[in-house]
């Protein structure tokens, strides 16, 4: 018996917001990847809709990071900053 390969994955644009937001959260140090792309998903919506403040998003996201949400907010916002996004 033979199986299919699974399907490829295509990848967002480099300048899309869900690119730049999970990129933003990925050199987070966290417990497990899926924590980091729940905060990956948090600074999308934050970008999105700009609802609260990008800090409110991190403590929303529920990730678990082994740095300070103080840290994570420096490390995002600069990544963010690189990229070209105002905060």
């Amino acid at each position: 018996m033979t199986t299919k390969p699974p399907p490829s994955v295509k990848e967002f644009p480099s300048e899309s917001w869900e690119k730049i937001a999970y990129e933003s959260a990925r050199s987070i140090p966290a417990q497990e990847p899926n924590d980091l792309n729940r905060l990956g998903y948090h600074v999308w919506q934050w970008l999105v809709h700009r609802e609260g403040t990008l800090a409110e998003a991190i403590t929303i996201s529920g990730s678990r990071m082994e740095i300070s949400h103080e840290e994570a907010l420096k490390i995002i916002s600069e990544n963010l900053r690189k990229r070209g996004i105002q905060l």
